[in-house]
Parts: structure tokens; C-alpha cells; sequence
């Protein structure tokens, strides 16, 4: 994707990871930086999601600023905004402006809400998103509160994996008919996609609107999370009846208790006898017992640790760049490898850079540490 350009307004949360996994795959991403940088409260050298781009600071609220912004929109071939339906506009760089000055540019708006709805000038957050299209619910014991999934599920998975499928998709359709459009990116909708099979499950009475009761969710002693002797945890999904043989015998159920997953009724009864079993042994013990086999265990580890995990590391999932260690860009090419090619880029920090790279007119430089206010 190295001859793909690529605008990024600054914001926060998954505008930035759909650009970084843009980044990632090879595109010539700039982010459009506010005077004064983001307001994240973390040092911009640790804003991994800014690893692979460039920053220009652009003052959209001085007078010069939409031009400055629509001098680049001419050389590219996508842009990412972030803002509130209008907002875009109200500073002049809106889907009409930007389309007029470039037909083919392919305009990525990422909400919450999306562009229309009774909500869609309402603030919100990935909690509330993913509480409306029922997948919030889904999470959590059966006895307590559904359970909140970082914003892994809502902003990323809902958000950025379906801006990110939509912007080529769209620039695919320009580079074939000359013709760009604007791709309305809605957690939302993106969230409620990603519950298709839930849908499917419970329209054929497979799938029951309570948590910890379904064969996914933990209602299953099969398929769930067990606590170890340390007081860590082992996650087990052994669906299959040849896999749940071997987890068994590892564990060292009897045959009795093995043969109650055939009767739903008596599953309380042997979960319990799992979790007795696996309260016996620490979870590093047990990761000795499971590893290599087809029993579908492995440990649940914290973020600190992925990184040393035996399959992570000898795929190299884990990179360090920078001196920090992060994720690897993923997925993986046979032809045109991906990796961390440069540091998060600090705000405005190749202003030169760009214009001189994209024959565009260099943008005034804002008085230092002034904020635009959205």
C-alpha cells in the first residue's frame, strides 16, 4: 500500500487504530495534528496507534487552516475523520468540500453513533455503544453485571476493523471507476454485525437472552474460565467431544464425571468437579500439563506477560521498537511484509517532510501550545 495516501484528522480511540493499521499495511498516512497536540494525558512518544504516520499541525480554526487541509486532501487518496456529524463541515472540511477538490478520495467518517439516528449528535463512549446492540450483555456471570470488554470490542473490533474493510473496499471501487464516496463507519452497526451468529443462533432456539447459559458465553462447564490453586486462571474450549476426551483425561476426571457433559442437568455438577481439579495445581503447572496437546487449554495471561508466551514469541506477535514492546502489525503478507517502520510520530514533527514528499503547500506553523477547541 506504499502508493496509497492517506489524511487522518486527529482524534482519539479508533480513527487512530484504523489509520495505524493503514500505516501498518505500508499506506503514507498524515495526521492532521491540533495545535498543542492531543489531550490523551500520555506522552505522544508512547501513542503507539501514531507508529507509521507523520503529523502536521494544522490549525483548523484559523483562517488558513480548511485550505492547508484541502491542499493535502488533493494528493490523497483517503481521509479519516472522527468528529460529530456537522462538525467536519463547519470547519470546511466535509465531504463536499474535500470530494470537490478531489472526486476520487474516499472520505472515512468513524462514530459512535453514525452520520443519522435519533443519537448521532449525542456524545458517547464504546460502553454505551456496545450496551445498545445487545453484545454488553452477552458478557459477565450469570449473577452479576455484564462485564465491561476494555473498548476492545466496541471502538477496534466494531469500529476500526469495519472503517478500515470499508476505506478499501471504497478506494478499490475509485481506483477501478474514477469515482470516490464517503464510508459512514458506526460502532454500532459494526458491533452488531460482529453478533451475526449470536442472531443466528438464537433465531433457531440455539441461544437463550441470558448470560452464562449458552454454549459461548460460559453456560457451558466445556467451554469457560477456571481458577488454578495460585489464584490465576485457565481458559478451556473444548467443544468438540474428541477434544473434551483429552482435556478429561489430562485433568483427571473419572469416566463418570467425564460422561455428565452428555446431560445439560447435571452440568452444574460437573463444573464443579473441574473447577476442583483445577484448583489442585498452579496455573504454570497446568500450562505444563496442557501445552502441545488437543485438550484446547491455555493460561490467561496479563498484558505483561503475552509477550514471553512460547507460540507469541517464536511468531514474533510481540515486537520491540522504539525501545517499547507492542504488538506485531498484523496480519502477515508473502510478498509485501509489514513492520514498525518508524516511532509514534510527535505532533508536527514533519511538517517539511510531507509538503516537500506531497509537492503541497506548507502549512503556517499555530502558535506553539495553543488548542483548537471542537
Amino acid at each position: 500500500m506504499a502508493d496509497v495516501r492517506v489524511v487522518e484528522l486527529a482524534g482519539i480511540g479508533p480513527g487512530p487504530f484504523a489509520a495505524m493499521l493503514l500505516a501498518d499495511l505500508g499506506a503514507d498516512v498524515v495526521r492532521v495534528d491540533r495545535p498543542g497536540g492531543p489531550d490523551l494525558g500520555i506522552d505522544p512518544a508512547y501513542d503507539l496507534t501514531n507508529r507509521n504516520k507523520r503529523s502536521v499541525v494544522i490549525d483548523l480554526k484559523s483562517d488558513g487552516g480548511p485550505a492547508a487541509v484541502l491542499d493535502l486532501v488533493e494528493r490523497a487518496d483517503i481521509l479519516i475523520e472522527g468528529y460529530r456529524p456537522g462538525v467536519a463541515e463547519r470547519l470546511g472540511v466535509g465531504p463536499d468540500a474535500c470530494l470537490a477538490r478531489n472526486p476520487r478520495l474516499v472520505y472515512g467518517r468513524m462514530t459512535g453513533w453514525g452520520q443519522h439516528g435519533p443519537l448521532a449528535a449525542t456524545a458517547g463512549h464504546d460502553i454505551g455503544y456496545i450496551a445498545v446492540t445487545g453484545a454488553l450483555g452477552l458478557t459477565g456471570p450469570a449473577d452479576g453485571p455484564p462485564a465491561a470488554p476494555a473498548n476492545l470490542l466496541g471502538d477496534y473490533a466494531g469500529g476500526s476493523l469495519y472503517l478500515v474493510t470499508g476505506l478499501l473496499a471504497a478506494l478499490h471501487h475509485a481506483r477501478l471507476h474514477g469515482e470516490g464516496q464517503v464510508v459512514d463507519a458506526a460502532i454500532v452497526d459494526g458491533t452488531a454485525h460482529l453478533t451475526t451468529m449470536i442472531h443466528a443462533m438464537r433465531a433457531a432456539g440455539a441461544w437463550q437472552d441470558r448470560r452464562a447459559a449458552n454454549l459461548l458465553d460460559g453456560g457451558a462447564p466445556f467451554y469457560g474460565v477456571y481458577e488454578t490453586a495460585d489464584g490465576g486462571w485457565m481458559a478451556l474450549g473444548a467443544l468438540e467431544e474428541r477434544f473434551w476426551a483429552r482435556f478429561a483425561e489430562l485433568l483427571g476426571l473419572t469416566a463418570a464425571q467425564a460422561g455428565l457433559r452428555a446431560d445439560p442437568a447435571r452440568w452444574p455438577e460437573l463444573r464443579a468437579a473441574v473447577a476442583a481439579r483445577f484448583k489442585t495445581r498452579t496455573r504454570q503447572e497446568w500450562t505444563g500439563v496442557f501445552t502441545g496437546t488437543d485438550a484446547c487449554v491455555a493460561p490467561v495471561l496479563p498484558l505483561g506477560e503475552a509477550p514471553d508466551h512460547p507460540h507469541l514469541a517464536g511468531r514474533g506477535t510481540f515486537v520491540r521498537a522504539g525501545g517499547v514492546t507492542q504488538p506485531a502489525p498484523a496480519p502477515r503478507f508473502s510478498v509485501t511484509p509489514t513492520a514498525v517502520r518508524r516511532p509514534p510520530a510527535r505532533p508536527g514533527e514533519h511538517t517539511e517532510e510531507v509538503a516537500r514528499d506531497w509537492a503541497a503547500p506548507a502549512p503556517a506553523t499555530p502558535p506553539p501550545h495553543r488548542k483548537a477547541r471542537r
